[in-house]
């Protein structure tokens, strides 16, 4: 008995002492990577927090006029586009919403070798200004055909973005200040989903105007704004940190090489390798970024339905009107724009990303039966307050769940690129599981989304059970992660 109680309390020691020493560790780390020989902490935050203004901010911005052109279709197939291109014929509406994305995920990869190469101040700003003029563009569309031409030209001009800027925010931050910025930069763009709906809503007003109807409004005036954006664009956005001195008005020499060894400490990876196509290439070889490009299909799937189809889903399955069916997108949006903050604070705070993600979806799990199956308009409302809240705040956790475990400038290019890209596909996907003939209840579309959600649970564990044996491995010196021995993977 004695010698049973003397087991037990030394396992509870032993226990205790690993989580004290992890706890330790994490600790150490982040005082270390604080410690540096030029700055002190309070000058170092200010830095980093001028690095937030200029780089997360006016990329935030970008994002959120990307994603108002990109999504705008809903609100303008409720404003009389369908009927004036004779959208309900066939399946028009699903092909103009599908046709964007193979440009968009073919073009991901070469986009953001050349936003690496050309820097992203000048390769961002001028896809900006080109997608606007083509956005305005949309608003002189005679017949559907036009509709499929724009929209996949605008997919070739939007695939530089989303990857660019994912590599972009990757090489600034250490991995657990990244967590945060990826979050401010996805909530600002989730603006323009919140209240992109009451924005279209108001142009909408200009029905008449010069001889055209709203919807063409919606796609004229979101296209000068986005235009107006890119001028913005070319002045505060920054190029990459071994750069950042060259950028208007913003680090000078001594700033810059604090933020290179401030990576250095982190992953030693600030300084790109010289770039051959092999060195590029060599990391597709790797099954965890194929994985992580997975989970990034998953959600993007669920979140690009909502997003797109919300619209309708509220006009046409819960029965509001057209103007309620405009503002009451925002809300649900809001609620996903708290999840998202609390799960990149949890996340950068105790260094973990995998239980996040798996409580997020476990979110949007709940949501989906009372969204399709729930007796009253009410009921189901609230089920969309959960799926968008589960799905979206998923996005910017799954970016830092990817930046996190890899190690390296091009294969972190090739993984951003990839998790972009699958994302893409699942913009594909998530262009047909809403189908029109399946108003009101949405019973396909629900079912789709519900086993999206639980594969993203099962990749998950699988990775993250891989992360724990490899981080114990390189612990004990049995194993070397990502080609540096002091590397471990966030769980």
């Amino acid at each position: 008995m004695a010698t049973q109680v003397d087991e037990k309390t030394s396992d509870g020691s032993t226990n205790s002492r690993n989580a004290l020493n992890e706890e330790t560790a994490s600790d150490s780390s982040r005082l270390a990577l604080d410690n540096d020989p030029v700055y002190s902490y309070r000058e170092q935050r200010k830095i980093i927090h001028r690095v937030d203004r200029r780089l997360v901010i006016t990329c935030g911005i970008i994002y959120c006029f990307s994603l108002i052109d990109r999504g705008n279709l809903g609100n303008a197939s409720i404003a009389g586009m369908t009927d004036d291109l004779e959208l309900k014929v066939g399946f028009r509406y699903s092909t103009i919403v599908l046709v964007f994305f193979p440009t968009y995920v073919l073009f991901q990869p070469p986009a953001t070798l050349l936003s690496r190469r050309l820097g992203p101040r000048k390769f961002l700003a001028s896809i900006t200004l080109l997608w606007g003029a083509l956005e305005i563009g949309f608003g002189f569309a005679k017949k559907w055909t036009d509709m499929i031409g724009l929209r996949v030209a605008l997919g070739i001009l939007e695939a530089g973005l989303y990857p660019s800027v994912v590599y972009l925010l990757a090489t600034w931050y250490s991995r657990y200040d990244v967590g945060k910025r990826y979050c401010a930069f996805y909530v600002i763009g989730c603006l323009a989903l919140a209240f992109g709906g009451v924005l279209a809503y108001g142009l909408m007003q200009m029905d008449g105007l010069s001889g055209m109807r709203g919807w063409r409004w919606i796609f004229i005036m979101e296209g000068v704004f986005t235009c107006v954006t890119s001028f913005f664009a070319y002045f505060f956005l920054v190029d990459f940190p071994d750069k950042a001195d060259q950028s208007w008005r913003f680090l000078n020499k001594d700033e810059r090489d604090f933020i290179v060894r401030r990576i250095n400490k982190d992953r030693d990876d600030a300084i790109p390798e010289k770039f051959t196509l092999a060195r590029f290439l060599r990391p597709a070889l790797d099954i965890k970024i194929w994985i992580l490009a997975f989970i990034s299909f998953l959600i993007i799937t669920v979140t690009t339905s909502i997003s797109v189809f919300l619209p309708i889903i509220l006009r046409n399955g819960l029965g509001f009107t057209i103007a309620e069916s405009q503002c009451l997108i925002a809300p649900p949006y809001c609620l996903a724009a708290i999840l998202m903050v609390t799960s990149a604070y949890l996340g950068d705070r105790f260094h973990v990303r995998g239980p996040i993600l798996i409580f997020n979806s476990l979110v949007a799990l709940v949501g989906l039966p009372i969204m399709g199956f729930a007796s009253s308009s009410s009921a189901r409302y609230f089920g969309v307050f959960l799926v968008t809240a589960g799905t979206n705040a998923n996005i910017p956790t799954a970016l830092a769940y990817q930046a996190n475990n890899v190690r390296g400038q091009w294969k972190r290019a090739l993984t951003s690129a990839l998790f972009v890209g699958c994302g893409g596909i699942g913009g594909i996907s998530g262009g047909t599981i809403f189908r029109s003939q399946d108003a009101p209840r949405y019973i396909p579309g629900i079912s789709a989304a519900i086993a999206c959600n639980c594969l993203v649970i099962v990749c998950v564990l699988g990775l993250s059970g891989y992360y724990m044996y490899a981080n114990k491995q390189a612990d004990k010196g049995k194993k070397v992660n990502e080609g540096s021995e002091a590397f471990r993977y966030t769980i």
